[in-house]
């Protein structure tokens, strides 16, 4: 089966706010709302098909920023690839429903009450997720961290891992309301039933627990994270339905000197067609972060380097 490749344009205005089309009803996936874009000619740059589609269906002018995720999927009688980048639309230019039915400006946040086609659901989670995931180091005081959560919340923290040598549900339990008053969310690293009973946000699952696992372990509503460091477990990921994964070691690190680095030549071929969020992670600060963004990944995860 002949695969179509689909240059997918994210749209993201100044405020935030993301456009969505409709597709017109007599096409495939009639009625379903997207995220605009079209197919990519013989011999055309992605790019190139990114800004010609858009001024087609929408009569504006878009420039590409960077790749966002790719996304292969198979519908009932055809195959498409999804080449999704952020975009960024020329000032002044107003949309028109020249080949989509309608449009409209959207808050990231309220992408999932709309009815997308099935491919488009990574692009959703990937728009819901910030570029730093921060892991709290496992062996800090509590007063401390909960001191260095707050500094990293009030600079713009939204996504938290919490990992912790002993387990302590006070301290847990006010992590999770620090987070959810700073609109913040919280993951456990542990099990599935300990995420739901302390009120996190969702579960960050260890390699060995996702090998262990055969399903999504939680409902839609709360986010489901894993570790990978191979093909393999990225494959078990998928499995289980995560939301995003991460990705490791990119660099050497000193709490792992024995473990080879995967460099990002190897990172960024390894995530090329995988269709969820993944976060680099392995040696990562700050200064990482274009390099992952070029890479495709959804951004950078880390303990010391984030913090």
């Amino acid at each position: 089966m002949e695969t179509i490749h689909v240059a997918v344009a994210v749209i993201r205005g100044g405020d935030g706010r993301v456009l969505i089309s409709r597709r017109p009803d007599h096409l495939h996936q009639g009625g379903l709302w997207e995220f605009p874009g079209g197919k990519v000619e013989p011999g055309e740059a992605v790019t190139d098909a990114l800004v010609r589609e858009i001024r087609e269906e929408l009569g504006i002018t878009v420039a590409p920023r960077r790749p966002l995720i790719r996304i292969p999927f198979d519908y009932p009688g055809r195959r498409v690839e999804l080449d999704v980048w952020l975009t960024e639309p020329a000032p002044g230019e107003t949309p028109r429903a020249i080949e989509v039915a309608e449009w409209r400006w959207v808050p990231a946040a309220g992408l999932s009450a709309y009815p997308f086609p099935a491919a488009n659901a990574p692009i959703v989670r990937a728009l819901t997720l910030p570029e730093r995931y921060a892991i709290t180091p496992a062996d800090e005081r509590g007063d401390a961290l909960l001191m260095r959560l707050d500094r990293a919340l009030a600079s713009g923290l939204a996504l938290v891992q919490w990992r912790r040598a002993t387990p302590d549900a006070a301290l847990l339990g006010e992590a999770i309301r620090r987070c959810h008053a700073a609109g913040a969310r919280l993951l456990v690293n542990g099990g599935p039933d300990a995420a739901r009973t302390a009120g996190a946000d969702g579960v960050h699952l260890t390699s060995a627990r996702l090998r262990s696992l055969d399903a999504r372990p939680l409902p839609a509503d709360m986010l489901v994270a894993a570790s990978c460091h191979d093909p393999d477990e990225l494959d078990r990921a998928l499995g289980v339905d995560a939301d995003f994964v991460v990705l490791s070691p990119v660099h050497a690190t000193p709490s792992h000197p024995e473990t080879r680095p995967l460099g990002w030549h190897r990172f960024e071929d390894w995530i090329a067609a995988f269709p969820r969020p993944v976060y680099a992670l392995g040696g990562m600060g700050a200064d990482d972060l274009p390099e992952a963004l070029a890479a495709r990944a959804q951004g950078i995860a880390g303990i010391r380097g984030l913090w």
